[in-house]
């Protein structure tokens, strides 16, 4: 189901009227497509925008569009003011829910995996995907169910189980998440790496003094 968001008319461009929207409550953007022919300056409610950031970022809009009625749209860019993280403009992007697109979703983690109950860590490496697919059927998030992963496990593009018609731009076998081992267990592992390195480089050592002695 689409999430509904209201444009506002933009006519202005100036840096003094875009600081004068955003402190209306007002974030400037454009909207572009094909079918709009040039790009269309809007604003949106910033509370609304947050609330959209927050929650369905990459899901797919009905935009209420001034002159133009109402859109099916993606977010596409947001742009953000690097100290303070105020957002200052955005774009959406006009799609035909019957094209083929590309577009991001969020990777939805469910349950406890048995290895984080035995004191393991679950590294997300990955929180969103690229897939592909028909724009009507693009899913609002993709599951993760992680409960029966053990210390040592870990979830591969390849093991997401994608809704039909729906496949994922990225390689199978790159890796979503892993459940590490127990941080103690970690640095037990990483020392006895470190003396096996260490034992090593000795024996390295010894043989390259025999070797002089020979000579």
């Amino acid at each position: 189901m689409s999430t509904s968001l209201q444009a506002q008319a933009r006519k202005s461009t100036t840096k003094s009227d875009l600081r004068r929207l955003r402190q209306e409550g007002k974030v400037p953007g454009v909207v572009y497509g094909k079918e709009l022919g040039a790009a269309i300056p809007i604003a949106i409610d910033a509370k609304d925008l947050s609330a959209l950031l927050r929650k369905q970022p990459h899901s797919i809009l009905d935009l209420a569009v001034p002159e133009r009625g109402s859109r099916s749209v993606l977010l596409t860019d947001v742009q953000r003011d690097p100290l303070n993280g105020q957002v200052l403009h955005v774009d959406f992007h006009q799609i035909n829910l019957n094209e083929t697109i590309q577009a991001t979703v969020r990777l939805d983690i469910q349950g406890e995996s048995i290895g984080e109950k035995e004191g393991g860590m679950l590294q997300l490496v990955l929180h969103e995907l690229e897939v592909e697919c028909v724009a009507k059927d693009l899913p609002a998030s993709i599951p993760v169910d992680v409960s029966a992963l053990g210390i040592g496990d870990h979830v591969t593009v390849a093991d997401l189980k994608l809704p039909a018609g729906v496949k994922a731009a990225a390689e199978p076998d790159m890796v979503v998440l892993s459940i590490l081992a127990p941080q103690k267990d970690r640095a037990e592992a990483e020392k006895d790496a470190m003396d096996d390195a260490a034992e090593e480089n000795a024996q390295h050592s010894r043989e390259a003094k025999a070797v002089e002695t020979d000579a």
